[in-house]
């Protein structure tokens, strides 16, 4: 897990070394363990080093292999041992331990299909001094991130925008991903950024920038599909499946030189992880499995009961952070600066909080949970696809049983139903939420994103999960994920979003995954085997909730940062008054900040 940046003048002019070092001196968070830098004529490669596979000088980059290949790498190859051993059979040699040595080899093999061979997670560049081209890549989710700006001049790219920031100056407002945010909180759906100049390259694409023509080409190379191969399988073999899937996702991600932990916050996910990674870790270590949780200072939301019993059943060092306002405030400007654009809770703090924790503790990798929900059907909105399979008779029963065991009441469960599968009931409310909003930049309000997903909530749950895994919900859950852990040099796994897991998910019966009203139910019944009943039949479900009228109380302090943002001004046609809704109160706040931070216009 590392920092990555590169620039290639197009005009032909030579890189100094110096210029690359700015953007590497930025990243240094994402590295503090190393930094290299290549320069040769008109392109420059600059790496901050994280070590976590072969910590020895071995591992540093850029990295070359032969005369021709050089690169800058930001991830994991969790499969790296067995795609060295294939690539050992066709007479290639190794070095090192490091998994950068086994992708520059298995691109030097297969060209740019090298990656389809990679489970993992990446972000890299290629410089092919032999065909003239850079080839650079995202992994399929777009768990690391690839930012990059081109004009006629130049291509600059990195692993935060930050780094680019520091070449150029990037200062105009997206309005379009502006207004997708504060409309219904999207904010990675294209490859467009809040800063109009800077984009990214999507999960599952790779960019390949011709030296010789000055001519870049973007294609996908990675899209999410069912395997018939799964679909009419038993309940017991897919409970089956999932489990020995799941277990070897787990293993890869205990691949390490380093001491690795996982959040834990008592829901569901983290504690099926804690509990199938801690006897895997103690049984090769010797050591007790760390775990880190963030309480609340809100009962409602506060989980560490669970947590707490999750950690003495299953023998883990357990650590435990609950943030004051103090805590809040201190770190509500640097959070910000670091996240670079707004972001749709103060819920962001409390995995921030987890990230400090986990680094004070000595943990340099964590896993985590993200896509268990998407992938497993964990939110209640995916109820409402659900109801087009029934037919009336059912239906009375259906809901009953989803009232009990998701823990929400029956009009709750009809609400979800009409809201996401309504795509006139969400825009009419998205309208009067942005109300006060000039009408050229309502506008620019992407209506189209709303009626596609209600459109896929109403009749096809895959096509629901294909949008939520690829464009709207996962991509910037990773973004946040990977800016917090980043800030605080720690590298987090997702054993969820190990893509051949979330393809056999996605595969199986539908009936498999809320069963009896349950939700999750192939995951429960694996937790069965290794956790109390109290942890794996909860049914509320609460998840990283943080306490904002702790930690926002001041109302008319924020409504006077909110209505003294010119950024705002220019899009409400007055002042903005005091809503009841937190959250949308939270964005204008956010987009306040932020503003004052990048000294962004309109």
């Amino acid at each position: 897990m590392c920092g990555i940046a590169g620039i290639i003048n197009k005009n032909g002019q030579t890189v100094a070394r110096e210029t690359v070092k700015q953007m590497t001196d930025a990243l240094i968070h994402r590295g503090p363990d190393g930094e290299g830098i290549f320069t040769e004529n008109n392109i420059g490669l600059g790496h901050r080093r994280l070590s976590i596979l072969d910590v020895s000088d071995n591992g540093a980059q850029p990295m070359l292999r032969g005369d021709d290949l050089v690169v800058v790498f930001n991830g994991e190859i969790y499969n790296y041992i067995e795609i060295r051993e294939v690539l050992r059979g066709l007479g290639y040699s190794f070095h090192t331990g490091t998994d950068t040595e086994v992708l520059l080899a298995a691109y030097e093999h297969w060209g740019e299909a090298c990656v389809h061979q990679f489970n993992g997670m990446w972000a890299f560049a290629i410089y092919n001094r032999k065909n003239n081209k850079v080839f650079c890549s995202r992994d399929r989710f777009g768990i690391k991130p690839f930012y990059y700006f081109i004009n006629h001049n130049q291509l600059i790219f990195a692993s935060e925008i930050k780094a680019i920031l520091t070449l150029i100056s990037a200062q105009k407002v997206n309005e379009t991903r502006l207004m997708s945010f504060l409309a219904y909180n999207m904010s990675d759906n294209t490859d467009e950024t809040f800063f109009a100049d800077i984009r990214q390259l999507r999960g599952g694409h790779s960019l390949t920038f011709d030296l010789l023509q000055n001519r870049i080409e973007i294609h996908r190379f990675y899209d999410l599909k069912r395997n018939n191969e799964f679909s009419s399988v038993s309940l017991p073999d897919a409970i089956e499946l999932f489990e020995k899937e799941f277990a070897r996702s787990i293993d890869w991600r205990l691949r390490s030189d380093v001491k690795v932990g996982t959040c834990l916050s008592g829901g569901l996910d983290s504690s099926y992880i804690a509990a199938i990674a801690s006897k895997q870790y103690t049984k090769e270590s010797g050591e007790k499995f760390t775990a880190i949780t963030a309480g609340s200072l809100d009962a409602e939301s506060d989980e560490t009961q669970y947590a707490r019993i999750v950690a003495e059943h299953c023998h883990l060092d357990w650590h435990i952070t609950t943030p004051d306002l103090h805590a809040f405030e201190t770190a509500l400007l640097p959070v910000i600066q670091h996240h670079e654009e707004p972001f749709g809770s103060p819920s962001i703090f409390m995995q921030h909080f987890v990230m400090k924790l986990a680094h004070e503790t000595g943990v340099k990798v964590l896993l985590d949970g993200q896509g268990s929900d998407e992938i497993l059907l964990g939110y209640p909105r995916y109820i409402a696809t659900q109801f087009g399979d029934l037919n009336w008779f059912k239906l009375p029963a259906f809901i009953a049983k989803c009232k009990n065991q998701y823990g929400i009441s029956a009009s709750e469960v009809l609400k979800n139903h009409f809201y996401f599968s309504n795509a006139t009931v969400r825009s009419r409310r998205i309208r009067h939420r942005l109300q006060g909003v000039k009408e050229k930049y309502l506008a620019a309000v992407d209506f189209g994103t709303v009626k596609q997903m209600a459109r896929a909530a109403s009749k096809d749950l895959f096509a629901l999960q294909h949008m939520e895994i690829l464009q709207t919900q996962i991509p910037q859950l990773l973004k946040w994920e990977d800016k917090n852990s980043m800030a605080h040099s720690i590298e987090t796994r997702l054993p969820f979003l190990d893509y051949k897991v979330v393809e056999l998910v996605l595969s199986l019966s539908n009936n498999f995954k809320i069963v009896d009203g349950w939700s999750k139910y192939l995951l429960r019944k694996n937790m069965e085997k290794v956790l109390p009943d109290e942890i794996t039949w909860r049914k509320k479900k609460i998840g990283f909730v943080s306490p904002i009228n702790f930690w926002l109380p001041q109302r008319d302090q924020i409504y006077r940062t909110i209505n003294n943002s010119s950024l705002l001004r220019h899009l409400y046609k007055g002042e903005i008054n005091q809503t009841d809704d937190r959250i949308f109160e939270w964005r204008l706040y956010n987009i306040a900040l932020w503003e004052k931070c990048y000294n962004m216009q309109l």
